[in-house]
């Protein structure tokens, strides 16, 4: 079979958040997830839509039913605010719910999902989750689900948000959590459409999660994550020298990670999955297998 499915990606970012993770030397959410799609599928053909930007339309030449499936970044957006930026990505993550097009993202991308459909998200009482969401714990019905064939019931990831999922909406399964975040993935079914959202990011790596500790230092250290602008790059430092040569067992050890954030088959089993389970099929019955 010749498969080549055609993905939307939707990077939320507003262009003032997008600067501004450039000027840290941090890669574009977008571009991010077009890299990951690329490695694990490399026939995929992905376009960027950037929803946040004054005058945005779809790529030239496409509907959004040309799609096989609709993956959504991150975003520094609060999705339960009544702004335009974010009402439009609301609107169309309805949209795609409507034209039964798989959808899968990252942390705001799991919100978005939920707020679509009827769901509620509120800031995260316990504040920040930042760098390493720690024991993330597949719930009974995450352990027999699909998106996590082959994942290990109990692992860490990459993320950062304040915000959590507070009510899932009918139709929604909660498949993880921690105990930061009670809702750590979810799977949504809404308007004939299927949604699989993850509060954590399989797109990172350890260099990008360097970068974008580094442009938020001053952040984080108001929140109490580091003493001082010196202990904020130390550790930035740490990450990056352990990007630099994995081998490194002294620095995984002082970060505490493991093959689940190191390994990157092992990172991004759920975005196998969803191309495997979710899109192929639609792709083969919309008859765009050859």
């Amino acid at each position: 079979m010749g498969i080549q499915p055609r993905i939307l990606v939707i990077d939320g970012y507003m262009k003032s958040a997008r600067d501004e993770l450039a000027a840290g030397g941090a890669t574009g959410a977008g571009d991010q997830y077009v890299k990951m799609l690329s490695k694990i599928c490399p026939d995929v053909k992905c376009d960027i839509l950037y929803p946040c930007d004054p005058g945005v339309s779809m790529p030239a030449g496409t509907a959004l039913a040309d799609y096989d499936g609709v993956a959504w970044t991150g975003c520094s957006l609060t999705v339960f605010e009544d702004t335009p930026e974010v009402n439009t990505q609301i609107g169309f993550a309805r949209a795609c719910f409507e034209a039964g097009i798989p959808g899968f993202g990252s942390c705001w991308a799991a919100q978005i999902a939920v707020v679509a459909a009827g769901g509620i998200c509120r800031p995260n009482p316990n504040g920040r989750e930042m760098g390493f969401a720690r024991k993330v714990a597949l719930t009974p019905e995450g352990r027999g689900h699909p998106m996590y064939e082959g994942k290990a019931s109990v692992f860490d990831a990459f993320i950062s948000h304040v915000d959590e999922i507070t009510h899932v909406p009918s139709g929604s399964v909660v498949l993880s959590g921690n105990a930061f975040t009670a809702v750590q993935s979810v799977s949504v079914l809404y308007e004939g459409g299927v949604f699989w959202g993850l509060q954590y990011h399989p797109e990172y790596d350890i260099r990008e999660m360097a970068r974008l500790t580094w442009c938020r230092i001053d952040k984080l250290m108001e929140l109490g994550f580091f003493q001082d602008r010196q202990a904020g790059e130390d550790y930035v430092a740490l990450l990056e020298a352990l990007h630099q040569d994995p081998s490194r067992q002294d620095l995984a050890w002082l970060l505490g990670v493991d093959d689940d954030i190191l390994n990157e088959d092992v990172r991004r089993i759920e975005v196998r999955n969803w191309i495997e389970r979710l899109v192929i099929p639609t792709m083969i019955r919309n008859g765009r297998v050859s």
